[in-house]
């Protein structure tokens, strides 16, 4: 039963049904029942996916007589931006999205010289109660729908098109700024909680267009609080995207309070699923560790995370700690640098990779949940 809960989200009226949602037989299916030929379906995936264009009045392939009667059937207005802020010179942009039911939910894209990266929400507000995360302190509203995920990667695929056209390199001539180039699975909710629709999501994401957004599976990281069956489940989809396990204590007599789901999967188990991921993917992990002051941040929590991960895991895997961005009226604060650095390099004298995440945002509230909580 405890297993049904944490899974479990709250019932409410889903979303109207938006092309996105569909794949694509259901896409063809869709189109024939508004009396149009099959090979609309494969004009309306590429518009969406390829052009990025989700208002059919700008479908320029489509007969104007029918745009309307498309855009009532397959693309309804899913998301409206309630507010969109940046820093960081513009490279740091976070938007606060509002569902057709009120429902708000935040997304952030990243642009860095030779990668641009979004970070997406899966719910709307998250179930797993993490006391030091501001999503996580307000509860779950409801999983997101295939589409309204969906859209959130759309959004910023237009925006770096738009504003940065593909043209600007980076000294090394890479291609830097024009085009989308990685996709989290690190903003509101807990991703496995919502497995099919993530699942759904991630399929577009990688397939090439007209079918998705070309984006490389290897780009693509899905994060976890350690949802141990379905980390396994998504290691036998073998997409080879990337497994990300917020572990944030090594020990169980901590990780219960800092992420209460390990009171149904200890750390041994969240690491024995993150292995077998590993196993069946070849992908090493990411241990997504957010360094708090005077609580996870002891030296000897960093040789046992380093042990521990050596023995689980040996070389599939990388230690990526987060200073942690404090929310307005937290007790939680981020661990001075001196004990960062000690932090990594006990963590590294144990053979395993670690780096500190670069931060960034913090003065737009960039923190999960942190603008939806103010909105």
């Amino acid at each position: 039963m405890k297993q049904e809960l944490i899974f479990e989200a709250p019932r409410r009226g889903l979303p109207p049904r938006h092309f996105a949602d569909l794949d694509d037989d259901a896409q063809a299916a869709a189109v024939k029942e508004l009396g149009l030929p099959g090979f609309r379906a494969k004009q309306l995936a590429n518009q969406y996916f390829g052009r990025l264009i989700a208002d059919p009045q700008q479908m320029t392939d489509l007969p104007a007589a029918v745009r309307g009667q498309v855009a009532e059937a397959l693309f309804p207005e899913l998301l409206s931006v309630v507010r969109a802020i940046q820093c960081d010179a513009g490279e740091t942009r976070k938007t606060l999205w509002r569902a057709g039911d009120g429902t708000t939910f935040e997304s952030v894209l990243m642009r860095y010289p030779e990668r641009s990266t979004v970070c997406i929400s899966s719910q709307a507000g998250c179930g797993m109660a993490c006391p030091f995360c501001a999503t996580g302190q307000g509860g779950l509203t409801r999983n997101l729908s295939t589409a309204e995920i969906l859209e959130q990667v759309r959004a910023a695929s237009a925006t770096m098109r738009d504003e940065f056209g593909g043209q600007e390199r980076s000294d090394s001539g890479k291609l830097s700024r024009g085009r989308l180039s990685n996709v989290v699975f690190m903003g509101m909710g807990e991703p496995l909680a919502n497995y099919n629709r993530v699942l759904a999501v991630v399929r577009r994401i990688i397939a090439p267009a007209p079918h998705g957004f070309g984006i490389s599976a290897r780009s693509v990281t899905v994060s976890t609080v350690g949802l141990a069956p379905a980390i396994r489940k998504l290691a036998d989809e073998r997409l080879g995207v990337t497994l990300a396990l917020s572990l944030h204590a090594p020990d169980d007599e901590l990780r219960d309070t800092l992420v209460p789901v390990n009171n149904r999967w200890k750390v041994g188990e969240a690491l024995d699923a993150a292995r077998y991921y590993a196993d069946v993917t070849g992908r090493r992990v990411s241990i997504e560790y957010a360094l708090i002051r005077d609580v996870n941040d002891q030296p000897w929590r960093a040789d046992m995370l380093g042990r521990k991960l050596h023995a689980a895991l040996g070389p599939l895997v990388h230690v990526n700690l987060i200073p942690l961005n404090p929310t307005p009226g937290s007790k939680w604060d981020a661990s001075p640098k001196p004990v960062e650095r000690e932090f990594v390099q006990r963590v590294r004298d144990r053979g395993v990779s670690c780096t500190v995440r670069d931060t960034r945002g913090q003065e737009i509230a960039a923190a999960c949940g942190q603008l939806a909580a103010e909105g």
